[in-house]
Protein backbone atom coordinates (compact mmCIF):
# COMPACT_ATOMS: atom_id res chain seq x y z
CA UNK A 1 0.00 0.00 0.00
CA UNK A 2 1.47 3.35 -1.12
CA UNK A 3 1.77 5.73 1.55
CA UNK A 4 -0.25 8.29 -0.18
CA UNK A 5 -3.12 5.78 -0.11
CA UNK A 6 -2.70 5.34 3.30
CA UNK A 7 -2.53 8.45 4.88
CA UNK A 8 -5.85 9.24 2.87
CA UNK A 9 -7.76 7.00 5.05
CA UNK A 10 -8.00 8.84 8.01
CA UNK A 11 -9.33 12.19 5.92
CA UNK A 12 -11.91 9.92 4.43
CA UNK A 13 -13.18 8.29 7.69
CA UNK A 14 -13.16 11.88 9.20
CA UNK A 15 -15.17 13.24 5.97
CA UNK A 16 -17.69 10.26 6.36
CA UNK A 17 -17.73 11.51 10.42
CA UNK A 18 -18.57 14.45 9.65
CA UNK A 19 -21.08 14.01 7.07
CA UNK A 20 -22.95 11.52 9.52
CA UNK A 21 -22.67 13.69 12.49
CA UNK A 22 -23.68 16.39 10.38
CA UNK A 23 -26.75 14.39 8.84
CA UNK A 24 -27.97 13.29 12.20
CA UNK A 25 -27.92 16.80 14.05
CA UNK A 26 -30.10 18.33 10.98
CA UNK A 27 -32.49 14.88 11.38
CA UNK A 28 -32.59 16.17 15.13
CA UNK A 29 -33.17 19.37 14.42
CA UNK A 30 -35.82 18.78 11.71
CA UNK A 31 -37.33 16.57 14.38
CA UNK A 32 -37.61 18.88 16.90
CA UNK A 33 -39.21 21.80 14.50
CA UNK A 34 -41.46 19.33 13.09
CA UNK A 35 -42.76 18.14 16.72
CA UNK A 36 -42.87 21.35 17.99
CA UNK A 37 -44.48 22.78 14.92
CA UNK A 38 -44.12 26.63 15.75
CA UNK A 39 -46.32 27.54 13.31
CA UNK A 40 -49.24 25.18 14.14
CA UNK A 41 -49.63 24.23 10.24
CA UNK A 42 -48.45 21.18 10.15
CA UNK A 43 -51.16 17.80 9.63
CA UNK A 44 -49.67 15.88 12.16
CA UNK A 45 -48.65 17.87 15.11
CA UNK A 46 -48.62 16.73 18.24
CA UNK A 47 -51.92 18.93 20.45
CA UNK A 48 -49.63 20.82 22.28
CA UNK A 49 -50.75 24.12 23.69
CA UNK A 50 -49.58 26.67 21.06
CA UNK A 51 -49.65 30.42 20.66
CA UNK A 52 -48.64 32.47 18.15
CA UNK A 53 -44.34 32.81 18.00
CA UNK A 54 -43.61 34.66 14.49
CA UNK A 55 -43.21 38.51 14.70
CA UNK A 56 -44.17 38.51 10.92
CA UNK A 57 -48.40 37.77 11.00
CA UNK A 58 -47.95 36.92 7.89
CA UNK A 59 -46.50 33.40 9.17
CA UNK A 60 -48.60 32.99 12.96
CA UNK A 61 -52.14 33.78 10.82
CA UNK A 62 -52.86 31.09 8.78
CA UNK A 63 -53.15 28.91 12.03
CA UNK A 64 -55.74 30.77 13.53
CA UNK A 65 -57.12 31.62 10.32
CA UNK A 66 -58.20 28.02 10.57
CA UNK A 67 -58.61 27.54 13.91
CA UNK A 68 -62.21 26.53 14.96
CA UNK A 69 -62.17 28.75 18.31
CA UNK A 70 -63.75 31.31 16.60
CA UNK A 71 -66.55 32.41 13.83
CA UNK A 72 -65.93 35.65 13.11
CA UNK A 73 -62.49 37.71 11.65
CA UNK A 74 -61.46 41.08 11.17
CA UNK A 75 -59.05 42.00 8.27
CA UNK A 76 -57.04 45.05 8.09
CA UNK A 77 -53.74 46.59 8.12
CA UNK A 78 -52.21 48.17 11.07
CA UNK A 79 -55.27 51.06 11.06
CA UNK A 80 -56.83 48.11 12.15
CA UNK A 81 -54.78 45.66 14.41
CA UNK A 82 -55.80 47.13 17.81
CA UNK A 83 -59.55 46.45 17.59
CA UNK A 84 -59.79 43.84 20.19
CA UNK A 85 -61.52 40.51 20.10
CA UNK A 86 -62.33 41.36 23.70
CA UNK A 87 -63.75 44.52 22.96
CA UNK A 88 -65.75 43.12 19.35
CA UNK A 89 -66.84 39.63 20.91
CA UNK A 90 -69.63 41.14 23.88
CA UNK A 91 -70.23 44.09 21.28
CA UNK A 92 -71.78 41.30 18.63
CA UNK A 93 -71.89 38.30 20.17
CA UNK A 94 -69.03 36.53 18.20
CA UNK A 95 -65.87 35.10 18.33
CA UNK A 96 -63.21 37.33 16.98
CA UNK A 97 -59.88 36.32 15.50
CA UNK A 98 -58.03 40.17 15.09
CA UNK A 99 -56.31 39.00 11.32
CA UNK A 100 -55.21 42.22 10.78
CA UNK A 101 -51.62 42.58 9.34
CA UNK A 102 -49.18 45.58 9.34
CA UNK A 103 -48.83 47.25 5.78
CA UNK A 104 -50.92 43.60 4.44
CA UNK A 105 -51.25 44.47 0.58
CA UNK A 106 -54.64 43.92 -0.54
CA UNK A 107 -54.04 40.83 -1.74
CA UNK A 108 -52.53 39.32 0.95
CA UNK A 109 -55.57 39.94 3.08
CA UNK A 110 -57.64 38.23 0.30
CA UNK A 111 -55.32 35.33 0.96
CA UNK A 112 -56.00 35.32 4.08
CA UNK A 113 -59.55 35.79 3.89
CA UNK A 114 -59.28 32.77 1.76
CA UNK A 115 -57.96 30.30 4.72
CA UNK A 116 -60.46 31.54 6.92
CA UNK A 117 -63.43 31.23 4.71
CA UNK A 118 -62.48 27.69 3.48
CA UNK A 119 -61.96 26.54 7.47
CA UNK A 120 -65.37 28.26 8.39
CA UNK A 121 -68.31 26.81 5.98
CA UNK A 122 -70.93 29.62 7.66
CA UNK A 123 -68.50 32.30 9.46
CA UNK A 124 -70.97 34.52 12.31
CA UNK A 125 -69.10 37.80 10.91
CA UNK A 126 -66.23 39.51 8.71
CA UNK A 127 -64.81 42.93 9.26
CA UNK A 128 -62.55 44.40 6.94
CA UNK A 129 -61.04 47.63 7.77
CA UNK A 130 -60.61 49.46 4.22
CA UNK A 131 -57.51 52.29 4.04
CA UNK A 132 -55.53 53.21 0.94
CA UNK A 133 -54.41 49.95 0.60
CA UNK A 134 -58.24 49.40 -0.86
CA UNK A 135 -58.64 52.71 -2.80
CA UNK A 136 -55.86 52.27 -5.43
CA UNK A 137 -56.67 52.65 -8.54
CA UNK A 138 -55.45 50.64 -11.60
CA UNK A 139 -55.44 47.15 -13.60
CA UNK A 140 -53.19 45.72 -11.67
CA UNK A 141 -52.29 45.03 -7.96
CA UNK A 142 -49.47 45.27 -5.47
CA UNK A 143 -48.85 41.60 -4.42
CA UNK A 144 -46.38 41.80 -1.48
CA UNK A 145 -44.28 44.17 0.59
CA UNK A 146 -40.58 43.25 1.50
CA UNK A 147 -41.95 41.15 4.35
CA UNK A 148 -41.91 37.51 3.58
CA UNK A 149 -45.20 35.76 2.66
CA UNK A 150 -45.13 32.51 2.68
CA UNK A 151 -47.27 31.51 0.18
CA UNK A 152 -47.07 27.56 1.14
CA UNK A 153 -49.35 28.27 4.10
CA UNK A 154 -52.26 29.59 2.14
CA UNK A 155 -53.20 26.60 0.12
CA UNK A 156 -55.24 23.81 0.83
CA UNK A 157 -52.08 21.18 0.77
CA UNK A 158 -51.02 21.48 4.40
CA UNK A 159 -48.34 18.40 3.84
CA UNK A 160 -46.07 21.39 2.16
CA UNK A 161 -45.61 22.16 5.27
CA UNK A 162 -43.19 19.36 6.14
CA UNK A 163 -40.75 20.45 3.23
CA UNK A 164 -40.26 24.09 4.67
CA UNK A 165 -39.28 23.14 8.18
CA UNK A 166 -35.47 23.23 7.87
CA UNK A 167 -34.67 26.80 7.68
CA UNK A 168 -33.21 29.01 10.64
CA UNK A 169 -36.30 31.02 10.63
CA UNK A 170 -38.40 27.64 11.26
CA UNK A 171 -35.90 26.72 13.91
CA UNK A 172 -35.61 30.01 15.22
CA UNK A 173 -39.31 30.02 15.98
CA UNK A 174 -39.63 26.36 17.15
CA UNK A 175 -37.19 27.30 19.90
CA UNK A 176 -39.48 30.51 21.01
CA UNK A 177 -42.47 28.72 21.35
CA UNK A 178 -40.60 25.58 22.53
CA UNK A 179 -39.11 28.51 25.44
CA UNK A 180 -42.87 29.22 25.89
CA UNK A 181 -44.35 25.63 26.43
CA UNK A 182 -42.19 25.03 29.09
CA UNK A 183 -42.75 28.13 30.55
CA UNK A 184 -39.23 29.43 30.40
CA UNK A 185 -40.58 32.72 28.30
CA UNK A 186 -44.02 34.59 28.54
CA UNK A 187 -45.50 34.72 25.23
CA UNK A 188 -45.40 37.71 22.89
CA UNK A 189 -48.49 38.01 21.06
CA UNK A 190 -52.00 36.54 22.00
CA UNK A 191 -53.98 34.02 21.10
CA UNK A 192 -56.66 35.37 19.15
CA UNK A 193 -54.53 37.93 17.04
CA UNK A 194 -54.91 40.95 19.29
CA UNK A 195 -51.26 42.29 20.06
CA UNK A 196 -51.07 45.72 21.05
CA UNK A 197 -48.01 47.33 18.90
CA UNK A 198 -48.48 50.77 20.49
CA UNK A 199 -46.68 51.82 23.86
CA UNK A 200 -48.81 51.47 27.25
CA UNK A 201 -50.92 54.93 28.03
CA UNK A 202 -48.97 55.57 30.66
CA UNK A 203 -46.09 56.44 27.99
CA UNK A 204 -48.39 59.07 26.10
CA UNK A 205 -47.05 62.21 25.50
CA UNK A 206 -49.54 64.85 23.75
CA UNK A 207 -46.85 67.38 23.20
CA UNK A 208 -44.55 64.48 21.11
CA UNK A 209 -47.88 63.38 19.40
CA UNK A 210 -48.65 66.78 18.35
CA UNK A 211 -45.16 67.77 16.81
CA UNK A 212 -45.00 64.21 15.37
CA UNK A 213 -48.62 64.96 13.58
CA UNK A 214 -47.58 68.85 12.33
CA UNK A 215 -44.60 66.66 10.48
CA UNK A 216 -46.84 64.14 9.06
CA UNK A 217 -49.38 66.86 7.52
CA UNK A 218 -50.37 65.62 3.75
CA UNK A 219 -53.26 63.72 2.91
CA UNK A 220 -53.29 59.93 2.32
CA UNK A 221 -53.12 59.70 -1.73
CA UNK A 222 -54.13 55.79 -2.91
CA UNK A 223 -51.88 55.47 -5.95
CA UNK A 224 -52.42 54.51 -9.39
CA UNK A 225 -52.60 55.51 -12.69
CA UNK A 226 -56.73 57.99 -13.31
CA UNK A 227 -57.25 58.55 -16.83
CA UNK A 228 -60.50 59.92 -17.61
CA UNK A 229 -63.54 60.44 -14.95
CA UNK A 230 -64.14 58.65 -12.24
CA UNK A 231 -66.35 56.45 -13.08
CA UNK A 232 -63.86 55.24 -15.88
CA UNK A 233 -61.22 54.07 -13.10
CA UNK A 234 -60.66 50.55 -12.36
CA UNK A 235 -60.22 49.46 -8.43
CA UNK A 236 -58.49 46.09 -8.93
CA UNK A 237 -58.39 45.24 -5.07
CA UNK A 238 -62.22 46.33 -4.67
CA UNK A 239 -63.31 44.03 -7.35
CA UNK A 240 -61.07 41.48 -5.23
CA UNK A 241 -63.24 42.00 -2.55
CA UNK A 242 -66.36 41.39 -3.94
CA UNK A 243 -65.54 38.32 -5.24
CA UNK A 244 -64.19 37.07 -1.69
CA UNK A 245 -67.56 38.74 -0.20
CA UNK A 246 -69.65 36.83 -2.78
CA UNK A 247 -68.14 33.45 -1.78
CA UNK A 248 -69.81 33.81 1.95
CA UNK A 249 -72.95 32.65 2.71
CA UNK A 250 -75.89 35.17 2.51
CA UNK A 251 -76.02 34.38 6.79
CA UNK A 252 -72.77 35.48 6.87
CA UNK A 253 -72.50 39.87 8.40
CA UNK A 254 -70.17 41.14 6.30
CA UNK A 255 -69.26 44.69 7.47
CA UNK A 256 -67.09 46.56 6.00
CA UNK A 257 -65.11 50.45 7.83
CA UNK A 258 -63.38 53.13 6.37
CA UNK A 259 -60.22 53.52 8.90
CA UNK A 260 -60.61 57.26 11.19
CA UNK A 261 -57.61 58.86 9.76
CA UNK A 262 -56.58 61.50 11.82
CA UNK A 263 -57.60 64.91 9.90
CA UNK A 264 -53.96 65.63 8.84
CA UNK A 265 -54.35 63.03 6.36
CA UNK A 266 -57.92 63.89 5.92
CA UNK A 267 -58.75 65.95 2.24
CA UNK A 268 -60.40 69.26 1.55
CA UNK A 269 -63.45 68.35 -0.38
CA UNK A 270 -62.39 70.44 -3.77
CA UNK A 271 -58.95 68.46 -3.98
CA UNK A 272 -58.00 66.29 -6.88
CA UNK A 273 -57.48 63.83 -4.05
CA UNK A 274 -60.75 63.76 -3.01
CA UNK A 275 -62.38 62.39 -6.47
CA UNK A 276 -60.40 59.57 -5.74
CA UNK A 277 -61.50 58.51 -1.77
CA UNK A 278 -65.19 59.87 -2.75
CA UNK A 279 -65.21 57.36 -5.89
CA UNK A 280 -63.50 54.54 -3.80
CA UNK A 281 -66.18 54.88 -0.88
CA UNK A 282 -68.71 55.33 -3.73
CA UNK A 283 -67.66 51.75 -5.21
CA UNK A 284 -67.47 49.91 -1.95
CA UNK A 285 -71.48 51.18 -1.23
CA UNK A 286 -71.87 49.75 -4.92
CA UNK A 287 -70.86 46.32 -4.12
CA UNK A 288 -72.67 46.38 -0.80
CA UNK A 289 -75.54 46.67 -2.10
CA UNK A 290 -74.77 44.01 -4.55
CA UNK A 291 -74.32 41.67 -1.18
CA UNK A 292 -76.64 40.56 1.13
CA UNK A 293 -76.27 40.95 4.66
CA UNK A 294 -73.65 44.11 4.78
CA UNK A 295 -73.24 47.09 6.34
CA UNK A 296 -70.40 49.71 5.41
CA UNK A 297 -69.57 52.25 7.86
CA UNK A 298 -67.51 55.32 7.42
CA UNK A 299 -65.20 56.89 10.23
CA UNK A 300 -62.86 58.56 7.73
CA UNK A 301 -64.31 61.99 7.66
CA UNK A 302 -64.54 64.76 10.20
CA UNK A 303 -65.77 64.12 13.20
CA UNK A 304 -65.21 64.04 17.10
CA UNK A 305 -62.67 61.18 17.02
CA UNK A 306 -60.16 62.27 13.72
CA UNK A 307 -60.47 65.96 15.07
CA UNK A 308 -59.00 65.28 19.05
CA UNK A 309 -55.28 64.74 18.50
CA UNK A 310 -55.22 63.31 21.54
CA UNK A 311 -57.07 60.45 20.29
CA UNK A 312 -53.70 59.37 18.43
CA UNK A 313 -50.44 57.80 18.65
CA UNK A 314 -49.20 59.26 15.19
CA UNK A 315 -52.02 60.30 11.93
CA UNK A 316 -52.59 56.72 11.20
CA UNK A 317 -52.77 54.68 14.82
CA UNK A 318 -55.63 55.95 17.12
CA UNK A 319 -54.96 54.84 21.01
CA UNK A 320 -56.41 52.00 22.52
CA UNK A 321 -59.38 53.43 24.32
CA UNK A 322 -60.37 54.95 20.63
CA UNK A 323 -60.31 50.82 19.21
CA UNK A 324 -62.77 49.74 22.05
CA UNK A 325 -64.82 52.93 21.00
CA UNK A 326 -64.97 51.63 17.51
CA UNK A 327 -65.99 48.01 18.52
CA UNK A 328 -69.19 49.61 20.50
CA UNK A 329 -69.60 52.42 17.30
CA UNK A 330 -69.82 49.66 14.77
CA UNK A 331 -72.06 47.51 16.82
CA UNK A 332 -74.30 50.71 17.44
CA UNK A 333 -74.45 51.14 13.09
CA UNK A 334 -74.99 47.53 12.76
CA UNK A 335 -77.99 48.34 15.22
CA UNK A 336 -78.90 51.31 12.87
CA UNK A 337 -77.96 53.90 15.80
CA UNK A 338 -76.31 57.21 14.42
CA UNK A 339 -73.38 59.02 15.66
CA UNK A 340 -71.64 61.42 15.00
CA UNK A 341 -68.16 59.27 15.33
CA UNK A 342 -69.40 57.59 11.66
CA UNK A 343 -71.82 57.96 8.77
CA UNK A 344 -73.44 54.67 7.76
CA UNK A 345 -73.30 54.28 3.88
CA UNK A 346 -74.74 51.19 2.89
CA UNK A 347 -76.87 48.76 4.08
CA UNK A 348 -78.08 45.66 2.57
CA UNK A 349 -80.71 43.38 4.20
CA UNK A 350 -79.97 39.81 4.78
Amino acid sequence: MSSSTSSSNPWRRFFRLAVGAAAVAAGVIYAFVVLVDPFDTLPLSPPLDRVPVAGNARFAFPSLARSDRFDSALFGTSTSRLLRPAALDPAFGARFANLAMNDATAYEQSRLFDVFRRAHQAPRMVMVGLDVRWCATGDTLEMFTPRAFPAWMYGANRWRGYAEMLNMYAVQEAGQLFGILIGAKPPTYGRDGYTSFVPPDSEYDAARVAEHLRQETGASTPPGPRIGPPAAWRFAALEMLAGDLAKLPASTRRVLFFVPYNHVRLWSPDSPIAAVWDECKRRVVAMAQGQPNTLVVDFMRPSPITENDDNYWDSLHYRVAIADRLARDLAAASRGVASDDYRVLAVSPE
